[in-house]
């Protein structure tokens, strides 16, 4: 059971993380083309306040678009706006309070947005946590599945209206949902969602990122035949030198820190796909795809298989309490 549940995961995760670094090695990160002005338009970015969240603010901002950053640290957040509206950008910065990890305060984020009476043009996924110690949110959820995918997953259905609403033909409303190599490694066992029966938080991580690509395609083939003008995507930042690597094993942690200087992608790399499905005008009326390094590509099989996308769905809408619609 150890083997199977705990060092599989590792290896498994250990393994995608050395074919993208090999894949970083040979291939130059995806450069931004010169992207039209987004004047007008809305933006949440959840995890907004420092890494690649804060690269994709900041260029959603300086592109004229209102962002909204999302997120639990205030101090951070408020430093993060201070620093766009310093770069002179063209757009409107403000930090709003949530905590991905309480159901509550996801709720009470989105009750309060839809009561300003903004548009909501582009909503972006990001916030996230990799490899922590086994612990649950304050709802009884496995933490990774629960910041990762969960909060997020009620956070887009709670303000799905607003998107539709906002979003027409020609200029659609974008989900971006901030996924990870990792989820090729990842496996959703429906009856130990929450990890309980052996914990490994490289499987925990894995389930949370390889959700988040199941999600993604469900939702689009939902909006697609009620003809909504709105598309989701998932994107995949490749390895990025960010502080989601701090929770690493300790030898883990001494072998990354040269490694990343050389072949990790920078937070302004690591951002450039997820700002490009956000705003390009390429990406005009495409959803339903996985993207890394700018380029549309396969995700795992497993991520395809439309019963599981449903049951997750499913199981999803009853763990954080919405009608199954």
């Amino acid at each position: 059971m150890w083997l199977r549940s705990v060092l599989l995961p590792l290896l498994r995760l250990y393994l995608c993380g050395v074919k993208v670094l090999l894949y970083q090695m040979f291939n130059r990160s995806f450069t931004l083309p010169v992207l039209s002005k987004q004047n007008g338009r809305v933006a949440i970015v959840t995890g907004g306040t420092r890494g690649m969240g804060l690269e994709t603010a900041r260029h959603l901002a300086s592109l004229g678009m209102h962002v909204v950053i999302a997120g639990n640290e205030r101090e951070e957040g408020i430093a993060a706006v201070r620093k766009i509206h310093e770069e002179g950008s063209e757009g409107k910065a403000e930090f709003v309070f949530v905590d991905l990890t309480s159901l509550k305060s996801v709720k009470q984020f989105a009750q309060t947005f839809r009561d300003r009476g903004l548009a909501l043009h582009v909503l972006v996924n990001n916030a996230g946590t990799m490899l922590v110690p086994e612990m649950q949110t304050e709802d009884g959820f496995e933490f990774h599945f629960g910041l990762n995918y969960l909060g997020h997953f009620l956070l887009t259905n709670l303000l799905m209206d607003l998107l539709k609403r906002s979003g027409r033909q020609g200029c659609c409303s974008r989900i971006v949902n901030m996924s990870s190599a990792t989820h090729y490694a990842g496996v959703l066992n429906m009856d130990d969602l929450n990890k309980r029966i052996c914990y490994s938080s490289h499987g925990a991580y894995s389930q949370s990122k390889l959700a988040l690509v199941l999600f993604t395609y469900y939702l689009q083939e939902q909006l697609t035949a009620g003809g909504f003008s709105v598309t989701v995507n998932a994107v995949d930042p490749g390895m990025v030198d960010t502080a989601l690597y701090d929770n690493l094993w300790s030898l883990a942690q001494a072998l990354k820190k040269p490694v990343a200087k050389i072949l990790f992608r920078t937070p302004a790399e690591g951002a450039s796909t997820a700002i490009y499905t956000a705003a390009a005008s390429e990406m005009e009326g495409v959803g339903g795809c996985y993207l890394y390094n700018g380029q549309k590509t396969q995700s795992s099989d497993l991520s395809y298989d439309s019963e599981l996308q449903a049951e997750l769905w499913k199981k999803s809408c009853e763990l954080v309490g919405l009608q199954d619609a």
